[in-house]
């Protein structure tokens, strides 16, 4: 019986880890987010145009999901939004759709 616990606890820790990352975001409301905090202003500044090639650049620093929350983090103070974790979890599914494509 135990083995039975234990197989499913681990089957279940497994799934969670395998979950889409940012699954509790909307892409839709992360790019009205995204718009309205003005999150291209320093990209512009930094790489030109319309600022999306910092997201595909090369040398980009965001490699897995959890780097893209903390340079998210970082993003918003220096543009002095105080982003909801909810917020957060928007942005973060728009921006994964739209350039990152994390699994």
């Amino acid at each position: 019986m135990q083995k039975i616990f234990a197989t499913l606890a681990l089957l279940t820790l497994t799934t969670t880890v395998l979950a889409t990352p940012f699954a509790n975001g909307d892409p839709a409301n992360g790019k009205k987010l995204f718009d309205k905090y003005k999150c291209n202003s320093c990209h512009i500044d930094m790489v030109g145009g319309d600022g999306s090639a910092i997201f595909t650049r090369p040398n980009h620093k965001v490699t897995r999901p959890a780097e893209l929350s903390a340079q998210m983090k970082r993003c918003s103070g220096m543009i002095g939004a105080n982003i909801t974790a909810q917020e957060e979890e928007h942005l973060a599914a728009y921006l994964n759709q739209q350039y990152y494509k994390f699994k």
